[in-house]
């Protein structure tokens, strides 16, 4: 395993401490090239219910709804999965949405 992957492994079970076992996401530890991609799935969006909720003085139930306003589905309902805006979801976290 390369360097940077154990160090996003590491930062990521920081962030998590409630959650140490659960098996991390695959897309919160690789990112794209240019680590724009504005979408991640929703086991990684998921995984950090319980951090973003406590963090921002939310329900784990209201940050599951918010994921869920923000999931998208397969392409043109068969190709790849179901995914996550975050970008929607940062705005809808702040209020802006």
């Amino acid at each position: 395993m390369n360097k940077i992957i154990k160090e996003r492994i590491s930062l990521i079970k920081n962030s998590n401490p409630e959650i140490q076992n659960v098996p991390i996401p695959i897309d919160l530890v690789t990112v794209s090239s240019s680590g724009l991609y504005p979408h991640i799935s929703i086991s990684a969006a998921q995984y950090q219910i319980k951090r973003i909720a406590k963090k921002n003085n939310f329900s784990e139930q209201e940050i599951q709804e918010m994921i869920n306003k923000c999931t998208s589905n397969k392409f043109l309902g068969v190709f790849g999965e179901k995914t996550v805006n975050v970008l929607k979801f940062n705005l809808m976290l702040e209020g802006l949405l």
